[in-house]
């Protein structure tokens, strides 16, 4: 009985941050509409819009979807809880936009079936946590070993990879010149799974176990594919990884993943209003392109596909090779014939769910990726829950813009997935740290 009012307490706190989390994510999507940053972004191109008019039907949709975060205050941390948050406020902002779009297609059969389909996704990636038993171990020597192998295949794959492009220019000029850049098959898969898991795997290793300078080595060559890939990702990497380590210091690990949203969203909202001009860069990269974009990705994903066939998942390459399919371009290069809105990779609930089998079936696929993300949950089962969050802190934010099946495959969800699962539990018991801990 003692126990009941400490946790009633830490699920009341929390439930208050999901709540201003979900007010900053409808205040910051006005903010993006009302911008005239021509330079920077164009909302309107975008199909972002704002009608103080509507504002109500806006507010009770997303209060309605609120709900949902319910998941969130009953379930303990895994990596399933980890990229459903950030899936759930992707949907969030989608079903806002919804109510505003000047895009064309039956928007309240899209908004339910995006609601259903995130409930599909959460229900298997939080509650299916049971661990699944190691057969097979790494010894402590042979994963360090293998940390210091990362490094050094990071270091070939960057030196590979500035071979075919080398380029230092600003965030705001990339796009003159990454669709210029071509690597091999081989090197492109390289380079999403060094950098997307790999190094992430290694740099939660180092500061566990806190070898620091290691650690810092990790920083400098995820920092180092920026110039080969010209990616806001790669050059925001380093930031990312050490803001999530810091926060898990300070933070429980739920607390911890609603505050890595919240507060680069509260500070592109705060800089933008003191700032202005100043603060555009900012606000560009975090409030417009890492939480806008992917909801706008679902507005145009519904409508593409409310007038075209479906692919019934033919745009997987090896898929492709085997069934017909009604599209031989890439599902990302379609969208920039159609919409003019660039080269537009979107997540797991517009291609495996609305371009795959459509609204209706949508929820259903959503499931099925529901359930492989909750094999993540298992194969890392007894892992200390900040070297879960830190390791994996690239997958949530892959996965608002990448499907599912290619952030498995290329950028190296399933080989982190069995790193999980050999990594030896031993080596944290004497870890330090509020939160290096395993688990009894």
């Amino acid at each position: 009985m003692t126990d009941h009012h400490p946790r009633a307490r830490a699920r009341l706190r929390l439930g208050l941050l999901i709540a201003t989390h979900i007010v900053i994510c409808c205040l910051s999507l006005i903010y993006v509409a009302a911008s005239q940053y021509p330079n920077a972004f164009n909302p309107t191109e975008f199909h972002i819009f704002y009608d103080p008019s509507r504002w109500y039907v806006a507010a009770a949709a997303v209060a309605a979807f609120a709900l949902v975060s319910y998941f969130f205050l009953r379930c303990d941390f895994s990596i399933g809880y980890f990229i459903g948050f950030y899936l759930y406020t992707m949907v969030l902002g989608y079903l806002w936009l919804n109510c505003f779009t000047d895009l064309n297609y039956d928007h309240l059969s899209a908004a339910l079936s995006a609601a259903a389909s995130t409930v599909a996704f959460l229900v298997p990636a939080l509650l299916i946590v049971a661990p699944i038993r190691q057969t097979f171990v790494l010894s402590a020597p042979a994963l360090d070993r293998l940390s210091t192998c990362i490094l050094l295949l990071a270091a070939a794959v960057i030196a590979v990879g500035a071979s075919y492009n080398f380029r230092l220019v600003g965030v705001e000029n990339i796009y003159d010149f990454r669709d210029r850049i071509e690597f091999p098959t081989l090197l492109n898969y390289l380079i999403g799974t060094v950098s997307s898991a790999l190094l992430p795997f290694a740099f939660a290793g180092f500061a566990a176990r806190t070898a620091y300078w290691r650690a810092g080595a990790v920083l400098l060559l995820s920092l180092l594919f920026y110039p080969v890939t010209l990616s806001k990702i790669a050059l925001f990497m380093p930031c990312w990884l050490v803001g999530v380590w810091l926060l898990s210091k300070l933070f429980e690990a739920r607390t911890t993943i609603v505050l890595s949203l919240l507060i680069p969203i509260m500070a592109g909202l705060v800089l933008i209003t003191v700032f202005g001009t100043h603060a555009v860069l900012y606000f560009a990269t975090i409030n417009f392109r890492m939480i806008a974009i992917p909801s706008v990705g679902l507005d145009v994903y519904n409508d593409f596909f409310s007038r075209h066939d479906l692919t019934y998942f033919c745009q997987i390459t090896p898929l492709k090779r085997i069934m017909q399919c009604p599209y031989q371009d890439p599902l990302a290069a379609m969208m920039k014939a159609q919409y003019k809105l660039g080269f537009f990779n979107t997540s797991l609930f517009a291609t495996e769910g609305i371009a795959s089998v459509g609204i209706l079936w949508a929820p259903v696929s959503a499931l099925g990726c529901g359930l492989i993300i909750a094999l993540g949950n298992r194969l890392s089962k007894g892992l200390p829950t900040a070297f879960i969050m830190i390791s994996g802190a690239m997958l949530p934010l892959t996965l608002l813009n990448v499907p599912l099946t290619t952030v498995l495959l290329t950028h190296g969800a399933g080989l982190l997935f069995l790193l999980w699962y050999v990594t030896p539990r031993s080596i944290f018991e004497q870890a330090s740290g509020p939160h290096i801990v395993v688990p009894a």
